[in-house]
């Protein structure tokens, strides 16, 4: 496992075992919140180191696993927790203002937003990689795959049909990303 990818996965397990312990008030203080409800600046990024349950969990660290590796042996190191973190932070600003300009007063929790990001970017690195979806048993190209998924989020947050996911903070972790890869002249798809 590369370097970063392990560090991320080993400090969001070891921050799920302590949720499970210290519990309300783990989700109390690091947990994201709207600006009207108990917001602090640091929960822009320790939100993500939180989840709603271990499945929420395993399903964030195995994205990371599965896209992440791969472009952190492309990028390196430095550069792959930039990407990650931007898209933290962005999905964590985007979420924030939902919440805020639509009244929801919950927490959110979740590395989902940095995924996200991960998944932009192996799409926009390895475009026309084959994935193969789980459910439904389909082959896509990952650019097929990254818009589909970006129009069905954008779709599930604007309807709400899926209550209690931040389909906006997983579009902003994706934003995240785009800038990243702008800054530093990788815009364009390959």
């Amino acid at each position: 496992m590369t370097p970063a990818v392990k560090s991320i996965l080993i400090v969001t397990v070891v921050s799920f075992m302590l949720q499970g312990v210290g519990g309300g008030q783990m989700i109390t203080n690091f947990a994201l919140w709207p600006m009207t409800g108990s917001f602090m600046p640091w929960q822009l990024v320790s939100y993500a180191f939180l989840h709603g349950n271990l499945m929420h969990l395993a399903f964030n660290m195995y994205g990371l696993w599965m896209f992440g590796q791969e472009l952190e042996l492309l990028l390196g190191r430095r550069v792959f927790l930039h990407l990650y973190f931007a898209s933290v932070l962005a999905a964590g600003i985007m979420q924030v203002l939902v919440t805020t300009f639509t009244g929801g007063m919950y927490p959110t929790v979740g590395a989902s937003g940095g995924v996200f990001g991960i998944l932009l970017a192996y799409a926009m690195y390895f475009p026309n990689r084959v994935i193969m979806l789980i459910l439904p048993p389909v082959a896509m190209r990952a650019r097929t795959f990254v818009f589909v998924y970006a129009a069905i989020e954008l779709f599930l947050g604007v309807t709400g049909t899926q209550a209690g996911v931040a389909h906006f903070a997983h579009l902003g972790g994706m934003i995240g990303a785009y800038l990243i890869l702008s800054f530093r002249g990788r815009s364009r798809w390959r």
